[in-house]
């Protein structure tokens, strides 16, 4: 009798251990966390499909295994490096931000926008330099030193560095503008992207040029129907296209350890 109730007793410790480990290791906050971050060929209006956009960070959770790892896609419509940190969306990811975390980073359509223009003032300077410029800022009617593309970036990829976590820039996807018979490339802002996560040790995908290549195969006519609009926001089509290309460009990265969460 005594030994059949030291069996149940041990079976009792050894069922409580396995329900225990089996509930740590689900814990959602115990998973790595992938925070996509950008404007809103990334997210446009928070996910909801408004006007029929669609950012490419919405389906690109149907090509990870998210039992494994979370996705928060934190991008926002109109954000450039410069606003993004500015509005303090950022600073609201660092708070959360741990070691083994990964952030894909896409910005440059808004940063090719005005630098102290009378509208919303959030655009960059070009390129990848140490120049400056100071403007009054209407956010806070006090001066404000702009930095370059290149700056901002720089600070986002570090700045993930210090929190352990694994930064992936992606050159911003292409407009559907073509000539004579290419995609055209938005200034040189696939080269700065890449410099910059070449120096500051983060991994590269030229987004843009991935989607171009496949742009190319289907041709302008076919790519029309990706953009129900303007040229820049695509459908939820055009969405998918892209977002299949984040999974190429990483899949090219067969040191990422971002690969193992691809399905």
């Amino acid at each position: 009798m005594m030994r059949r109730s030291r069996i149940l007793s041990l079976l009792v410790i050894v069922i409580t251990a396995l329900t225990v480990t089996a509930f740590i290791k689900i814990r959602p906050d115990e998973k790595p966390v992938l925070y996509i971050i950008g404007d809103s060929t990334v997210q446009n209006n928070d996910g909801n499909g408004r006007n029929d956009y669609w950012g490419w960070g919405t389906p690109f959770k149907a090509f990870i295994d998210t039992t494994r790892i979370s996705l928060q896609n934190h991008a926002k419509s109109g954000t450039s490096t410069r606003t993004f940190i500015l509005d303090g969306r950022w600073d609201k990811i660092l708070t959360t931000l741990k070691k083994g975390d990964f952030v894909i980073m896409q910005f440059g359509h808004n940063d090719h926008a005005g630098v102290a223009d009378t509208g919303q003032q959030k655009g960059t300077l070009l390129g990848i330099s140490d120049s400056t410029q100071d403007i009054l800022s209407k956010r806070t009617n006090k001066t404000e030193t702009v930095h370059t593309y290149g700056w901002y970036l720089q600070k986002l990829i570090t700045e993930a560095k210090q929190k352990g976590a694994i930064p992936i820039v992606c050159s911003l996807v292409p407009r559907n503008r073509w000539k004579d018979g290419e995609v055209v490339k938005e200034a040189e802002y696939p080269e700065w992207a890449q410099a910059e996560a070449q120096k500051n040790g983060a991994y590269y995908i030229n987004l843009n040029r991935i989607i171009a290549a496949h742009w190319k195969q289907l041709g302008p006519a076919e790519v029309k129907k990706f953009f129900p609009g303007d040229g820049t926001h695509t459908n939820i089509a055009g969405a998918r296209l892209n977002a299949s290309c984040v999974a190429e460009g990483l899949k090219g990265l067969p040191d990422c350890p971002l690969t193992q969460y691809l399905k």
